[in-house]
C-alpha cells in the first residue's frame, strides 16, 4: 500500500517513516480536504489525528500538514519489520486498508462519529485515493451526532459515562431504541433519567392504543355484517391515515428523518383517540388498519420484534397463533360474566360482591397479564392483554397510594382528635379566673382586671382586647361544660 502511494508520487520516505506528501497531492488535485476544507492548517487537530507517537513538528517531513502512513518506532514502541525499518502503521491507513480490501476498493457509505471528519476521513480519502489514483473512494459520508449524560459529553475522565449493560437495567431495549428514534441520528443524543422517562411514555402511548385496538377487535362480528359503510368523520380519519403515511415516507426519504416519523405516528394516534371519544361504536376495520401500519413502521425501526400484526410482542413463531389470539377469547368470557354480575350488584346494592368484582379486576387479573377497566354502568368492561410486569407495578404503585392516604386520613384524625382534646382542655379554666395572676393587682365582678401588677389603671385599649380574650374563652368553658354533662348522661 505505501510503496504504491509513493509510486503514484503522493508519498516519500524520511529516516525510517512514510508520509503522505500533501503539497504534491494539493498541487495534482487542488484540494486536501474534502470534507471539512475549512480545517486545512488546524494543527491542533492533525496533532491529535497523528497520536502521541508523533511530532507534528519533525523537521523530517516536508510540510507540517502531512502525515504518516508509516511510522519508525523509537526505543521500546511496538513495531513491525518493514521496507523502510522497524515501526507501525499510521492510524488513517489502517481504516483505508481494511475498508480497501474488504470493498474492493469503491465505499457506497462510510459511517463515523462527527469529531472524524477532519482529520481521520479526509486523510483516509487522500491515502485510498492517492493509492488508486482514483477520483471518488467513498459516494456518502454519514456522521453521527455526540452521546452525552444528562447534558454533558459522555467521558471517562467525568466519569459520567454509562455502559449498555447498565443502562438495560434501568430500561428495556425497546425503550432505549425509542429514544434513540426521537433524536436526529446525525444530531447530539442525550441520555437522562427525563429523556428515558419520556421515551417511556411514549411506548406506553403505542401500547395503550393497541391493546384498546385489539379489545374492539375481540367484539367484530363474522362476515360481510362486519363490514359497514365510513361516515363523514371516519372518512376524515382514513384521510389523515393517508396523509401519514405519506409524511412519514418523505421523512424517511429525507436523511433517516426518524424523530419526524415518530411525531406522525403519534400524532395519527391521536387523531385516533379523539375518534374514539366522540365515536362509542368505533369503525373497527378502520382502527385496525391504523394499529397495522403503526405497527409496520416500528417494526421496521427494530422496535417490534414480533410476527404480531398489532402490538409490540406476543407471537411465537410465523403462522402460528400469538398469546392474544389464543387467550382473548377466554378472557372475554371471563369480562362479560363479570360484568352480569356486577350489573345485578349495583342493582341489588350487593357490597360484597361488588368487592369481589373489584378485587378480580385489580388484583387477579393483573397477576395474569390482563386489564380491565370498567366504563358507566351498563356498558361492557374493557378488556387487553398486557405486560404483567407492567400491571403488576401500576398495582403496586395503587397499594402504596392506597396506603399514603389511609395515613394521611388516620394522621389527620389523629390532629383533630388531639385539637378537640386540647381545646377542651383549655375549655377547663373559667372566664372569670383567666386573668388572676400575678401580673395584674385588682379585677372587676366579670373577672376582668382593672390595674396591673404595679398598681396603674388599665387603659381603654388594654380592657378591649382582655375583653375580646375573656369572651373566646367564655365560649370554651361553656363547651367544656357541655362535654362534661354530655359525659354524665
Amino acid at each position: 500500500t505505501f510503496r504504491q502511494i509513493i509510486d503514484n508520487g503522493y508519498a516519500y520516505s524520511s529516516n525510517g517513516s512514510v508520509y503522505f506528501d500533501t503539497a504534491a497531492w494539493r498541487k495534482e488535485r487542488g484540494y486536501l480536504a474534502k470534507l471539512k476544507p475549512e480545517s486545512v492548517g488546524d494543527l491542533d487537530a492533525l496533532a491529535e489525528g497523528e497520536g502521541k507517537f508523533t511530532d507534528i513538528s519533525s523537521q523530517e517531513k516536508k510540510n507540517q500538514v502531512d502525515f504518516a502512513l508509516w511510522k519508525a518506532s523509537k526505543p521500546g514502541e511496538p513495531f513491525w519489520e518493514s521496507p523502510w525499518g522497524q515501526g507501525r502503521p499510521g492510524w488513517h491507513i489502517e481504516c483505508s486498508a481494511m475498508a480497501d480490501s474488504i470493498c474492493d476498493g469503491k465505499l457506497d457509505i462510510h459511517s463515523g462519529g462527527e469529531d472524524l471528519l477532519f482529520p481521520h476521513h479526509d486523510n483516509e480519502i487522500l491515502q485510498a485515493e492517492g493509492y488508486s489514483n482514483s477520483k471518488q473512494w467513498v459516494n456518502y459520508f454519514i456522521h453521527a451526532g455526540h452521546l452525552s449524560i444528562e447534558g454533558c459529553k459522555m467521558s471517562k475522565s467525568l466519569k459520567n459515562f454509562i455502559t449498555i449493560k447498565d443502562a438495560l437495567k434501568k430500561n428495556t431495549g425497546r425503550q432505549l431504541r425509542i429514544h434513540f428514534l426521537s433524536h436526529s441520528w446525525r444530531g447530539g443524543l442525550d441520555y437522562s433519567e427525563s429523556a428515558m422517562s419520556e421515551a417511556v411514555n411514549t411506548e406506553k402511548y403505542f401500547n395503550d392504543f393497541f391493546l384498546l385496538v385489539k379489545y374492539h377487535q375481540s367484539t367484530l362480528g363474522e362476515g360481510i355484517t362486519s363490514f359497514v359503510k365510513l361516515t363523514d368523520l371516519e372518512l376524515g380519519l382514513y384521510a389523515k391515515l393517508q396523509d401519514s403515511e405519506k409524511a412519514v415516507h418523505e421523512a424517511l426519504c429525507d436523511s433517516f428523518d426518524t424523530p419526524t416519523a415518530m411525531r406522525v405516528l403519534k400524532t395519527i394516534l391521536s387523531d385516533a383517540y379523539s375518534y374514539l371519544h366522540v365515536q362509542k361504536d368505533p369503525n373497527v376495520r378502520l382502527l385496525v388498519q391504523i394499529a397495522v401500519y403503526v405497527t409496520k413502521i416500528l417494526s421496521v425501526f427494530g422496535v417490534v420484534s414480533s410476527n404480531d400484526k398489532i402490538g409490540f410482542g406476543g407471537s411465537g413463531a410465523e403462522g402460528a397463533q400469538s398469546t392474544d389470539e389464543i387467550v382473548l377469547p377466554f378472557v372475554k368470557a371471563l369480562s362479560q360474566f363479570r360484568d352480569e354480575v356486577r350489573t345485578s350488584a349495583i342493582e341489588l346494592k350487593a357490597t360484597a360482591i361488588l368487592q369481589s368484582c373489584d378485587g378480580l379486576r385489580n388484583n387477579v387479573l393483573p397477576e395474569l397479564g390482563v386489564r380491565l377497566e370498567d366504563r358507566e354502568i351498563g356498558e361492557p368492561a374493557v378488556f387487553k392483554i398486557d405486560d404483567k410486569e407492567t400491571l403488576l407495578r401500576e398495582k403496586k404503585q395503587r397499594q402504596e397510594e392506597l396506603a399514603r392516604k389511609e395515613k394521611e386520613k388516620a394522621e389527620k384524625a389523629a390532629a383533630k382528635e388531639k385539637a378537640a382534646k386540647d381545646k377542651l382542655e383549655k375549655g377547663k379554666l373559667s372566664p372569670l379566673e383567666m386573668f388572676r395572676n400575678d401580673q395584674y393587682s385588682a379585677w372587676d365582678d366579670t373577672g376582668l382586671p382593672t390595674s396591673d401588677a404595679k398598681g396603674t389603671p388599665i387603659t381603654n385599649s388594654q380592657m378591649k382586647k382582655l375583653k375580646k380574650l375573656q369572651t373566646v374563652q367564655d365560649k370554651l368553658h361553656k363547651q367544656y361544660l357541655q362535654h362534661i354533662s354530655d359525659l354524665e348522661i
